[in-house]
């Protein structure tokens, strides 16, 4: 591991975190948002539902580990709100059961220190019209509908009150935009680079206002290396140079 350690978020989920560095995605963002002062690490993975996270949990965050991270960004609900089969097989997680396990993992990565913070992002909507016509021959039906997302979606929210866990709510979020089916995503399901924007927007406002110490919002962070130095760019009067540690312009352009 390279030095020194800063601080570690988390993505943990499914295939929209999998992705999420791609199709200018949030994940992409958040990296260049906290550029020195916080590495964020990937742990996405396609077709996972609560079911396969919880499982490997022990495995992905281990609770004997000599770093833990400041921060885990967690979704899962979009596979496990699908319809089941009729065989049984599938990403299909019933109700109960999902909110069983997202409070397995929430008790399990607040154990893992005393300043690990979560995050919960609830089930987006869907463009249920474009799902229809794209599903693919490889697959069986694929049942994707907003009522189910909305069900699946508030659960989360309630189990997030009831732990103390943040939530971002991104089916009402991204229902906001009057255009959102059409802008939000690349298939009907992923995130295009708009509704990754949304994304971000709204895990900002989260870290912004929530009460924790330390703060984890970006302008609140040290960055890594502030101190003055000779060899940097000299000021106009020639008598100085210009310490350029905390020039965050583009991102406040973009994110303020």
């Amino acid at each position: 591991m390279v030095g020194p350690i800063r601080p570690q978020f988390v993505l943990f989920g499914s295939s929209i975190v999998q992705l999420s560095f791609s199709h200018g995605g949030w994940g992409s963002h958040l990296s260049d948002i906290y550029a020195r002062k916080a590495d964020i690490v990937l742990r996405g993975y396609y077709g996972w539902n609560s079911r396969r996270a919880v499982e490997v949990l022990d495995q992905i965050f281990p609770k004997d580990a000599t770093v833990q991270p400041a921060l885990v960004i967690v979704y899962f609900g979009g596979n496990d709100s699908m319809g089941p089969h009729s065989s049984g097989l599938g990403p299909h997680v019933p109700l109960a059961e999902y909110i069983e396990n997202m409070t397995k993992i929430a008790l399990h990565l607040k154990s893992l220190s005393e300043n690990t913070r979560v995050i919960f992002l609830t089930t987006p909507p869907v463009d249920e019209e474009r799902v229809r016509s794209s599903t693919s021959a490889i697959f069986s039906e694929l049942v994707r509908t907003n009522e189910l997302c909305q069900k699946y979606s508030e659960a989360c929210l309630k189990l997030s009150q009831e732990l103390g866990v943040k939530a971002v709510d991104l089916f009402s979020g991204f229902q906001k935009r009057s255009d959102w089916e059409t802008v939000c995503f690349t298939d009907g399901i992923h995130l295009s680079a708009e509704g990754s924007k949304i994304v971000v927007e709204e895990i900002l406002k989260v870290l912004k206002e929530a009460e924790w110490s330390p703060s984890l919002y970006w302008k609140s962070m040290p960055s890594e290396f502030p101190e003055d130095s000779s060899y940097y760019l000299v000021a106009a009067d020639g008598n100085r140079t210009l310490n350029p540690s905390e020039w965050t312009f583009h991102r406040e352009i973009h994110w303020e």
